[in-house]
């Protein structure tokens, strides 16, 4: 497998266990910075490489009288702040083709929403702006079926790629986390992400919105790291019941340092074991 490089740091590869962490949508260009700082204390704490997400629109919500953000300039203008006053990568969805060359001018990683990850054009146009390109598996897809995203983005010329695993659809409104998809993932030579709090949604399990059970969130990251991810996704959120998008399954931002401490000792045991004669 080889590895990615995502601004400074590297996942994959044998690289130390990283995140991706943040809100689910901008809120306002105040809280998405202060969550980055936060974020970015916490993790040097750990000293952890960490990737700072947020999303400038969710394209995909339950109701179309939920809250998508603040679109795609003010978004990225938020992000850019982000950027420069941290110093982190910053990962970024894109739902449509032309927004890729625009979030690629700020973005170190653009990420395909699960519901997309098969649209050729989305891919395409990721592939083609030469960032790093994060595909999370469709609800809908099988972990080899993966292999032919792979090959879109290849075709495109894309040489940097991460795959990430956010669960597999379980009857009405549930979802399930398969712990063989991450070495089926991984056997496709690209670095495997674990994103633990989308795959404890509920989806449009609540009156038109998506529920969750961010009470499993340490449980199954510890499953997921002791499997052998290269990265673990979380949404993070101040105050998730206030949080406008994926309140019920965001981790608190107060319980970031311990699951960070957690999931690095997980990560170090499962290396020992692996490297064991």
């Amino acid at each position: 497998m080889a590895p990615v490089r995502v601004g400074p740091l590297t996942i994959g590869g044998g690289a130390p266990l990283a995140f991706i962490a943040g809100p689910c949508v901008i809120e306002s260009p105040a809280h998405v910075l202060n969550m980055a700082l936060a974020i970015k204390e916490i993790a040097a704490r750990c000293r952890v490489p960490v990737v700072f997400k947020a999303s400038f629109d969710k394209a995909n919500r339950t109701s179309g009288r939920s809250f998508r953000g603040p679109g795609l300039d003010a978004g990225l203008a938020a992000l850019d702040e982000v950027k420069v006053r941290t110093g982190l990568p910053i990962l970024t969805d894109i739902h449509e083709p032309a927004q890729a060359a625009a979030a690629a001018q700020v973005a170190d990683v653009l990420q395909i929403p699960a519901f997309l990850s098969r649209q050729t054009d989305l891919l395409v146009a990721a592939a083609r702006t030469g960032k790093v390109v994060n595909v999370k598996k469709g609800q809908f897809l099988a972990p080899d079926d993966m292999r032919h995203v792979v090959a879109k983005l290849a075709e495109a010329g894309s040489t940097a790629v991460l795959l990430t695993e956010r669960g597999v659809t379980f009857g009405y409104h549930n979802l399930v986390v398969d712990m063989r998809a991450f070495p089926m993932l991984r056997a496709l030579g690209c670095p495997v992400v674990f994103d633990v709090t989308h795959s404890l949604q509920l989806p449009g399990a609540g009156d038109g919105v998506t529920t969750g059970l961010a009470e499993y969130i340490e449980p199954l990251a510890s499953a997921g790291v002791a499997a052998g991810v290269d990265a673990v996704f979380m949404e993070v959120h101040d105050d998730p019941p206030k949080a406008r998008s994926d309140a019920a399954n965001a981790l608190r931002l107060d319980r970031l340092e311990a699951l960070f401490r957690k999931l690095t000792r997980i990560d170090a045991a499962a290396r020992d074991e692996a490297a064991a004669p």
